[in-house]
């Protein structure tokens, strides 16, 4: 049974990506984010299609969960190699902090997330209100996508870069490892308050074996936020 609460968060997280399907516009590329939130701008820039309110979109999507979904509402899709820079990306964040820095990577696609949020146009976030925190690591795990080889590894630098961390492998529901669509793992890093991301962005990114992380920081260049008083749009 779905919650009154949870009722209301899926009614703002759908208000908001709502919001933000009105800047796309006829003949845009549109980067796909993966997520529930995200989810529901491809289902409204479906129906325009449908309608005939949007003509000639093209989608790059960020999973292949989302491509599927996708072609179900009717969205074509650009091919993997002929991938080209997004007019606009609409997708979901895990966190916000003040200044529109992110974690993301609940979803498992945050690679593919921010290969396409770094080469598009606009990177327009939806959330649900509940999302911002004062300092990111806060109230959301900080998500770190690595290969298998030596994955073990990571956990010990991980470990001395973050002393109080609590890192573990994410794991599906019958225990096994998940593995992201490009067969890699996450590790799931239970933080704390983050005081310095862009100095620990840094020193994750130069470990070898470390595929993505999660801090997605100067990278939305707007967020439109749903809550009890309404739909708010905030950029950067």
């Amino acid at each position: 049974m779905i919650s009154s609460l949870d009722a209301t968060q899926d009614e703002y997280k759908q208000q908001a990506a709502e919001r933000a399907v009105q800047l796309v516009k006829s003949g845009m590329t549109v980067g796909l984010g993966t997520g529930g939130t995200a989810t529901y701008a491809i289902r409204r820039i479906g129906t325009l299609i449908r309608s005939g309110a949007l003509a000639e979109i093209v989608g790059v999507p960020t999973s292949l969960a989302i491509a599927a979904e996708a072609v179900r509402m009717g969205i074509p899709l650009l091919a993997e190699s002929r991938a080209r820079p997004a007019d606009i990306t609409i997708d979901g964040a895990d966190e916000i902090d003040p200044a529109l820095n992110l974690i993301k990577g609940r979803g498992g696609a945050l690679l593919r997330e921010k290969i396409v949020a770094q080469t598009s146009r606009r990177v327009v976030i939806v959330a649900d209100v509940s999302k911002f925190s004062p300092v990111l690591g806060t109230r959301s795990a900080l998500p770190i996508e690595v290969v298998p080889f030596g994955s073990r590894y990571q956990i010990e630098y991980l470990k001395g870069l973050i002393p109080q961390a609590q890192i573990s492998f994410r794991l599906a529901s019958d225990g096994s490892t998940i593995r992201t669509d490009q067969g890699n793992f996450i590790l799931d890093c239970v933080t704390g308050p983050i005081q310095r991301p862009k100095e620990l962005a840094k020193q994750i990114e130069a470990r070898a074996g470390v595929v993505a992380h999660g801090l997605f920081l100067g990278i939305a260049t707007d967020v439109i936020v749903a809550g009890p008083t309404g739909v708010e749009h905030r950029t950067r």
